[in-house]
């Protein structure tokens, strides 16, 4: 069976931390797989904010995601601090990669690598527009 493998980069220009809640935790007592999607969402949003940005809002167009890619690699339980490093990379004409590595705050192991597509979106005019200039300056920086 063929399996998804990330090249990320080696470099991740923002870190945070996140908490793992009672409600991440799925019937096998772990943080479920659609967890995982959520927590790199709060990374993401943590992300942008951190480069005054928010998804509706980066040089005044917004970011739609086209699509998800998620590497499993180690369980998470109820109490664990998770660090989330992201990074922005492969700009083109009309959006992005974020990368995301989750870690254990316990003893640094990976516990999953991700990697979304944003594409620039005009949600008044439901359409992709083009990534401005200035939002490749902010996020590689």
């Amino acid at each position: 069976m063929a399996r998804i493998k990330l090249q990320p980069p080696k470099q991740f220009l923002f870190q945070t931390t996140i908490p793992v809640r009672i409600t991440d935790i799925n019937y096998g007592g772990h943080v479920g797989n659609d967890t995982v999607l959520s927590l790199i969402h709060e990374a993401r949003m943590q992300f942008l904010q951190s480069c005054g940005y928010t998804e509706l809002n980066i040089e005044n167009v917004g970011l739609i995601m086209s699509d998800v890619a998620i590497e499993f690699k180690a369980e998470l339980f109820y109490g664990d601090i998770i660090i989330a490093e992201v990074t922005a990379a492969e700009f083109s004409r009309v959006g992005f990669e974020i990368y995301y590595r989750l870690l254990s705050a316990k003893n640094t192991a990976v516990v999953a690598v991700a990697k979304t597509g944003m594409v620039c979106y005009d949600y008044s005019l439901r359409k992709i527009v083009g990534l401005p200039e200035a939002v490749i300056a902010r996020l590689s920086s």
